[in-house]
């Protein structure tokens, strides 16, 4: 056996495998025995077919399978070895022909693509923005607004607004607006403007007042979403598919009225005793923002920081005919042409997922049990945060999160995040920051330039 690797560029080359029969024949006898003994053959007891027999049926299948094994085991070993550093995986080269029931000797070629060799220095003389975002009264008073209207509750209304809740009789009818006989007829029934998909059923909704009465279509308000229909009509939802036009009696209209402040009010935004005060109620909402705003100020610091450093390494040498080629293999739904118009953005990935493993490496960059577990408990805190479930209890969070972690999907999402972070974490510590405080238009204006 023979293997051998010749550089065609830079970032490429060629890595040749070469078989003679002395190679693989010990093996293949060996499995063909094996496989006596497992598929006996008409005629002759298991384990006691003739080597020809068995290499007449099972020859050429075998010795497939036994010079795969070889030579994905020396690929793999000769990479490994001479710590080779690929970008995608090695391809079949194009011009490798082998005939493995004519031939006894084989040459296999692997077409490669390396990552190019390049140098980065993080120090303080490398500056990077960053944008404190200032939180404005402004700011301030509309957060506490929606925290007014969302633990608000809802009272007895003289007319209904696009934020009413409907109390009311639905009564199915004819085409010629006379009451259907044998038709749905639900006693009481809760309806909101606000969720019509059609502005027209909309209108009809708003501006109503006790004991008024009017024509309504539930199908084109409910955009002919069944599930809605059927807690609507009260029907199972294969009884739903209805489009007639319904009477509606408003018997009771329930309108939003805002919280108040006080601990009450307090207690249900931050948690128990948290703000005690009006005064104290406002510097969280104020603390709260501007941890919000952090977190916008640091996505916007890893799009400067990835700026900054690409600029820094350059312009990288890449392998881009074998990369388009790799991309088109492991695309299969993919056309070619797609890929070829959107691989400039690719390779700029690729470039700077190249500078993050050079930074992680440089800089003995690990990820800890205790990253993961700080991101899991994120990810937990936002799922409950989607049911309106906030303060969870530290213990509850740490349960949840260790349930993510056990999934696979959660898992690599996580770790991927966790790499992230660490990353721009070192970035950050090394580099020298030009911070400027901007208002939140200033921040957002920043994201309209390239």
């Amino acid at each position: 056996m023979n293997v051998t690797l010749d550089k065609t560029g830079n970032v490429s080359g060629v890595l040749t495998i070469s078989l003679v029969e002395e190679d693989y024949q010990a093996e293949v006898k060996k499995q063909l025995s094996l496989l006596g003994r497992r598929r006996p053959i008409k005629g002759f007891r298991p384990g006691h077919v003739p080597a020809s027999l068995l290499k007449k049926h099972y020859g050429g299948q075998v010795t497939a399978e036994v010079v795969d094994d070889i030579i994905t085991r020396e690929l793999t070993n000769y990479i490994r070895e001479n710590n080779i550093d690929l970008l995608g995986e090695p391809m079949l080269s194009k011009d490798t022909k082998v005939d493995l029931v004519n031939e006894k000797e084989f040459a296999f070629k692997f077409d490669l693509g390396f990552a190019p060799e390049f140098d980065i220095k993080l120090d303080k003389r490398v500056k990077v923005p960053y944008y404190n975002i200032e939180v404005s009264q402004e700011m301030v008073d509309n957060q506490d607004s929606a925290f007014l209207k969302r633990f608000g509750t809802q009272v007895p209304g003289e007319v209904s607004t696009e934020d009413a809740l409907i109390r009311g009789a639905l009564v199915e009818l004819n085409e010629d607006g006379s009451v259907k006989e044998g038709g749905i007829n639900v006693e009481r029934t809760i309806i909101s403007p606000k969720y019509q998909k059609d502005e027209d059923e909309k209108k009809k909704l708003i501006g109503l007042k006790v004991n008024d009465e009017l024509v309504i279509n539930p199908y084109k308000g409910a955009g002919g979403n069944l599930t809605e229909m059927a807690s609507m009509l009260a029907v199972d939802k294969d009884q739903a598919d209805v489009k007639s036009d319904f009477n509606l009696k408003v018997e009771e209209i329930l309108v939003s009225k805002d919280a108040e402040h006080g601990q009450e009010l307090y207690d249900m935004v931050f948690g128990k005793d948290i703000a005690k005060t009006e005064e104290e109620y406002y510097a969280k909402i104020k603390e709260m923002l501007a941890g919000q705003l952090k977190s916008d100020s640091n996505y916007r610091f890893t799009i400067d920081a990835e700026n900054v450093l690409l600029k820094k390494v350059g312009d990288l040498e890449l392998p881009d005919d074998f990369l388009k080629r790799y991309l088109v293999s492991i695309n299969k739904d993919t056309e070619p042409t797609k890929i070829e118009e959107e691989y400039p953005r690719t390779r700029e990935e690729i470039v700077w997922q190249l500078v993050k493993e050079k930074i992680a490496k440089q800089y003995d960059v690990k990820i800890e049990k205790e990253d993961q577990m700080r991101l899991a408990r994120i990810y937990a805190a936002q799922q409950f945060a989607q049911y309106g479930i906030g303060n969870v209890p530290d213990e509850t969070l740490d349960r949840y999160a260790g349930e993510l972690m056990e999934n696979k999907d959660y898992a690599k999402e996580i770790n991927r995040r966790a790499f992230e972070d660490k990353v721009f974490s070192t970035i950050r510590d090394k580099v020298s920051l030009t911070e400027k405080t901007v208002s939140v238009d200033e921040f957002n204006k920043l994201f309209d330039k390239k």
